[in-house]
C-alpha cells in the first residue's frame, strides 16, 4: 500500500516558527508551502523549496485568504471571482519560485479559515476547485476526507488526494474534535503513531468514542509546529515503514500517475 506524508511549511510569522522545518523535511513525503498571504516570504519559499529538493519532497501550494494579522484563521466571506483570484495568484507566486530551482508545484491545499469554510460549503468548494483547473487540470488537489472540497474535486475529475490528521481526533460524524476541547490533539507521539497507522491500513477514521467511518485515505498531515511535530512524524513514518507501507511524495504515487 502506497501512503504520503505531508506537512504545512514555511509558515513563517509571528504567529508560527519554521524551526522544525529542516527536520520535518527529512520526514515527509510532501510539502505545503505558505504563498504569502497568511504566512511566509518570498525568501522562506526559497530555502523551503531548496531543502525540499534536497530531500526529493513534492511541493504543494498552501493558498489561504489575504490575512497575515490573523495567520489566515479568520473566516471571511468573498465573492468567487475574488477567491478565484487568491487561488490563481498564490499557486503562480509560488510555481515562478519554484521554476527557479528545477521544481514544480505539484498540489494545492488550502489553508485554515478558506479550507474550513470550503470543507463545509459545496459552492466555494467548486470554485477553488475550478480556480486550480484553470492553473493546470493535472495539480493534484489535497483535501480532508469526507469534506465538500472531495465532492466538488471528483465531480470535476480532478486529481484529488484525501488526507486526514496524525494529531487530531475525530467525532463521531467525521469532523475533527473543536480545539476548544481538551480531547482534541494527541500530543504523544506514540499514540498518534497506532492511531494513524490503524487508520490508514483500515482505510477509516478511527473516531473518539472507538467508532469507525470508512473512507479513502492517501496522505497523512503533521502538523509542524508543535514541540512534538517532529518526534511525531518520526514515529509515523516508522510505523508506516514497519506495516509494509510505501512512502511516496503525492505526484509519485501510482494513482495520480
Amino acid at each position: 500500500m502506497e501512503i504520503n506524508i505531508n506537512c504545512d511549511l514555511g509558515e513563517s510569522s509571528k504567529f508560527c516558527s519554521t524551526e522544525n522545518d529542516p527536520l520535518l523535511l527529512e520526514i515527509v513525503n510532501s510539502a505545503n508551502i505558505a504563498c504569502g498571504y497568511h504566512a511566509g516570504d518570498k525568501p522562506t519559499m526559497e530555502q523551503t523549496v531548496k531543502i525540499s529538493k534536497k530531500n526529493a519532497v513534492s511541493i504543494g501550494a498552501h493558498p489561504s485568504f489575504n490575512d497575515r494579522e490573523n495567520f489566515g484563521r479568520k473566516r471571511i466571506n468573498l465573492p468567487s471571482n475574488e477567491i478565484t483570484k487568491l487561488i490563481i495568484d498564490q499557486i503562480n507566486i509560488l510555481s515562478e519560485i519554484t521554476g527557479r530551482f528545477g521544481m514544480k508545484v505539484t498540489h494545492v491545499k488550502p489553508h485554515g479559515a478558506l479550507n474550513n469554510m470550503a470543507c463545509e460549503d459545496y459552492d466555494l468548494a467548486k470554485v477553488i476547485s475550478e480556480s486550480i483547473i484553470k492553473v493546470n487540470k493535472d495539480l493534484i488537489f489535497l483535501v480532508p476526507t469526507g469534506s465538500q472540497m472531495e465532492k466538488a474535486g471528483k465531480k470535476l475529475d480532478m486529481k484529488i488526494a484525501v488526507e486526514i490528521f496524525a494529531d487530531r481526533n475525530y467525532e463521531d460524524n467525521g469532523s475533527l474534535v473543536s480545539r476548544s476541547k481538551s480531547n482534541a490533539m494527541i500530543t504523544d507521539p506514540e499514540i498518534a503513531k497506532k492511531h494513524v497507522t490503524k487508520m490508514v491500513e483500515n482505510q477509516a477514521l478511527n473516531c473518539y468514542s472507538g467508532k469507525q467511518i470508512p473512507c479513502e485515505i492517501d496522505s497523512v498531515c503533521v502538523h509542524g509546529d508543535g514541540k512534538s511535530a517532529v518526534g511525531t512524524a518520526k514515529q509515523i513514518k516508522e510505523g508506516f515503514i514497519k506495516a509494509g507501507m510505501i512512502l511516496k511524495p503525492l505526484d509519485k504515487m501510482k494513482k495520480y500517475k
